[in-house]
């Protein structure tokens, strides 16, 4: 007898178990009950088109359906163009939302030029009286020349006639000073020093031929004459450039020029010297646009002590230009808007659900930022919106045949 009550107790507790442990392992709804009784619309988060009121598995990829709309959010949800993804379904398509604020916007311009010399700082060293150049001290371009150098010595008749003048004249010194005053002028408009005058004056000695010297420091970036040449007054013998300062000269777009002004900071880099930054201001904006190229010049003035910057190098350049029209304004990632046409559309979080439920809301688009834009209207202070992911929502919205950027314009 007692062995077989314990028989009916073994076979009790045996049914018991098993029907814990077979329903555990077959049932397809969710672990947690109360899901289970609020739950309307199940889905496949792999597949958000699938949708069926009851628990179960995705027909395409057999994974379990998870709840995706509660009895409280599901009538609104229906009744309205808004679209509610759940949470396995945000992680899996890598859904991203950002919470916009004011700012004052910054539009980034990349230029692109070379480096040219400063034209202020150009000089032409030329002969102030007529003769043959006796000798050269300059003999090519890219030599550094010193002001006070010597840069050529010329034979000139009229500067030994002026000689002799000037030895005759200072015989009268005490009875005609303003004579001797009227020689040594004539001499210095030949561009000879005060000390060369003083040492003829005291020598005694005449000599046709005259030392040139510099006038200017730079260096030669044209040799214009020869030794031998004959050349009168005003020729031009070297020209000569300081490269102390010199100027970034940049090609700016005329789309882009609304946004350039005088003054705006440059900052730029050159191929030749890799990890050094040179910074400079916009000085001059070319009024006249070139008609094959449609672009302004743009200059930007930069010292240049160390003669590290040589013309014609390769610039590539960086405006950071304040949008003062825009200031205070909302600024949105591109990756945030779908366009449709002429349409810009982005996709808001609604604050007021506990669920993640998106709407879509048409804006209107300012300036473009890189990679960002200036948002004109249709986007307030404090609004989450999708950043990543939009496409997702997009597509979802779609599907339900509500309002996307395929079908704006259902109701």
């Amino acid at each position: 007898m007692k062995t077989i009550i314990t028989c009916l107790l073994i076979f009790v507790t045996g049914l018991f178990l098993g029907g814990l442990l077979f329903g555990r392992l077959f049932s397809t709804a969710p672990d947690v009950p109360e899901v289970i009784e609020r739950a309307r619309l199940w889905t496949c988060s792999m597949h958000p088109q699938i949708k069926q009121d009851h628990p179960g598995k995705c027909p395409l990829c057999a994974m379990d359906l998870t709840p995706l709309k509660t009895a409280e959010a599901i009538d609104e949800i229906v009744a309205s163009d808004a679209i509610l993804l759940s949470k396995e379904a945000m992680a899996l398509a890598n859904i991203q939302t950002t919470k916009v604020s004011r700012s004052n916007p910054v539009k980034e311009i990349h230029l692109y030029g070379t480096i040219q010399p400063d034209e202020r700082l150009a000089h032409s060293l030329v002969a102030h009286v007529n003769g043959r150049i006796e000798k050269l001290h300059i003999h090519f371009e890219g030599e550094n020349v010193r002001k006070g150098q010597i840069i050529a010595s010329v034979y000139s008749p009229d500067l030994l006639n002026a000689q002799y003048e000037l030895r005759e004249v200072l015989k009268l010194k005490s009875s005609q000073p303003a004579l001797l005053e009227a020689i040594r002028e004539k001499l210095r408009l030949w561009k000879l020093t005060d000390e060369q005058i003083a040492a003829m004056e005291q020598s005694g000695n005449i000599s046709p031929v005259v030392d040139i010297v510099a006038n200017t420091s730079g260096i030669v970036t044209a040799k214009k004459v020869e030794q031998g040449d004959y050349v009168g007054a005003g020729n031009v013998l070297f020209d000569l450039t300081d490269f102390s300062s010199v100027w970034a000269i940049l090609d700016a777009y005329e789309a882009d020029l609304p946004y350039l002004k005088t003054g705006n900071p440059v900052e730029y880099t050159l191929q030749a010297l890799p990890g050094k930054t040179f910074s400079g201001k916009i000085s001059f904006i070319d009024p006249v646009l070139d008609k094959t190229t449609r672009t302004a010049k743009i200059r930007v003035e930069t010292a240049n002590r160390d003669l590290l910057l040589k013309p014609e190098m390769y610039v590539d350049a960086t405006v950071k230009a304040p949008l003062k029209q825009s200031a205070n304004g909302i600024v949105i990632p591109k990756s945030a808007i779908l366009w449709t046409g002429k349409r810009s559309i982005v996709y808001v979080k609604q604050p007021d659900s506990e669920a993640p439920v998106f709407k879509l809301r048409e804006i209107e688009l300012g300036p473009s930022l890189n990679d960002s834009y200036v948002v004109i209207s249709g986007i307030n202070d404090g609004d989450e919106i999708v950043t990543s992911g939009v496409f997702t929502i997009d597509a979802s919205a779609q599907l339900e045949g509500k309002k996307s950027m395929m079908n704006i314009n259902n109701k």
